[in-house]
């Protein structure tokens, strides 16, 4: 199949005793069985089937199988939020002790999280650029994971997965990538090495801005070692759905971090326009970075830009395509602020993945909890604007931009 097929047709069909063509939503706590041996073998995975919606249910479980099988992946478990995703990814490996090693372009909860895990005793080492020369040096027998934001948000920096994953794997460690930016749509990064991928489902799958989630995708690939990841002893008769097996029946579940029915749903809905979607975004996105990039104090930030040092890399990986974020810069966080309430259509809100323009000074907000020295290798600055780019018609996103540039022009 071809993608957009895909994403109507690939792992579902109607559903078999109603018709309904998509997934209905099943809305209940629990789920009621003829005898106590049937729920018994449930609960014990040894028979198909749902007893408590925290553990598993039909709408979540159509979404998941939806989703893993465009990631070309062996499963998925889906999260309540993509910050639970990336939580979970990690916590279901990792110790006290173990150490990670991060980008540093990364989106500012994920920051946070990583500065949360060092109650529990887990390190992360931060590299400003997620490439060999940079990793290389920092792996010691406690790194138990690599990860990585394959477009970083807001830095925008990609990621070449499989030099950086082969680097992983000749140490025995797995390259976790969060693909929220870049979506199934524009790259599978399973097929170039990451083993576990992590999405914001609430971003580009869901597309209106309506439902939160998240969801981790297994490729099955990884080869856990028994003596450097304890879990494996109790789940290696799950083969290589071990890492699933210990997520859905250990942290996951335990913490309650699960996905709601009804976003399950909406997510869905969204996930089958994806496609349709990302290219329109995709496309307004390189028009407006072309555009912004001809006013002479504006600096812009975005992959598909000549002068960007990862134009080669998103032609190569990402199928000539930059993905729907555009930073830029304006001189100061006054004139930023000046540009963003001048504005008439684009929304000052945090979020990405919507189908409206949406702008916000990431300084002042998502990364208002990090250090200087992070804003910095985040490429987050008291002058930096993120713009999630929208569908709407890209000459009136020309002309709000123009007419907000300009303001701040007569203004001074």
């Amino acid at each position: 199949m071809k993608f957009n097929t895909a994403l109507l047709h690939k792992n579902f069909s109607s559903d078999p005793s109603t018709g309904a063509t998509v997934t209905p939503i099943y809305q209940v706590s629990a789920f009621s069985h003829e005898s106590p041996e049937k729920l018994e073998k449930i609960f014990n995975n040894r028979a198909p089937g749902f007893a408590y919606t925290r553990i598993s249910n039909p709408t979540v479980d159509s979404f998941e199988k939806r989703i893993a099988s465009l990631e070309n992946g062996i499963g998925a478990v889906a999260c309540s939020s993509g910050m639970a995703a990336v939580t979970m990814s990690l916590l279901n490996i990792l110790k006290a002790g173990d150490e990670i090693i991060a980008g540093s372009g990364l989106f500012g909860g994920t920051i946070d999280l990583f500065e949360d895990l060092k109650a529990f005793g887990i390190t992360t080492h931060f590299v400003k650029r997620v490439c060999i020369d940079e990793i290389e040096p920092l792996i010691t027998e406690k790194t138990k994971a690599i990860f990585a934001e394959l477009i970083g948000n807001p830095a925008l920096d990609i990621v070449d997965i499989e030099s950086v994953s082969m680097l992983a794997h000749q140490h025995n460690i797995p390259l976790i990538i969060d693909s929220t930016t870049a979506t199934p749509c524009l790259v599978h990064p399973i097929d170039h090495g990451a083993d576990i991928v992590v999405h914001s489902t609430s971003k580009y799958i869901n597309g209106g801005g309506n439902a939160i989630s998240g969801i981790i995708i297994d490729s099955g690939n990884f080869k856990w070692d028994e003596s450097r990841y304890e879990f494996v002893s109790e789940y290696k008769k799950y083969g290589k759905f071990a890492y699933l097996a210990k997520l859905r029946n250990g942290m996951w579940r335990n913490i309650g971090c699960c996905l709601s029915p009804m976003n399950a749903f909406l997510n869905t809905i969204g996930l089958e326009t994806m496609g349709l979607r990302m290219e329109r975004l995709c496309d307004n996105a390189l028009q407006l970075a072309q555009y912004l990039d001809t006013f002479e104090d504006i600096d812009v930030n975005y992959p598909m830009l000549e002068n960007s040092p990862y134009y080669s890399l998103a032609q190569k990986l990402l199928g000539g395509n930059g993905g729907a974020i555009i930073t830029i810069r304006v001189g100061s966080k006054e004139r930023a602020f000046k540009l963003m309430n001048n504005l008439k259509y684009a929304l000052n809100a945090t979020n990405i993945g919507d189908v409206r323009t949406l702008v916000i000074h990431p300084a002042s907000t998502i990364y208002v909890h990090s250090s200087e020295e992070q804003k910095i290798n985040a490429q987050v600055y008291n002058d930096t604007i993120r713009i999630s780019v929208g569908i709407e018609d890209i000459e009136d996103l020309k002309e709000d931009f123009k007419q907000a540039i300009d303001k701040i022009g007569e203004e001074n």
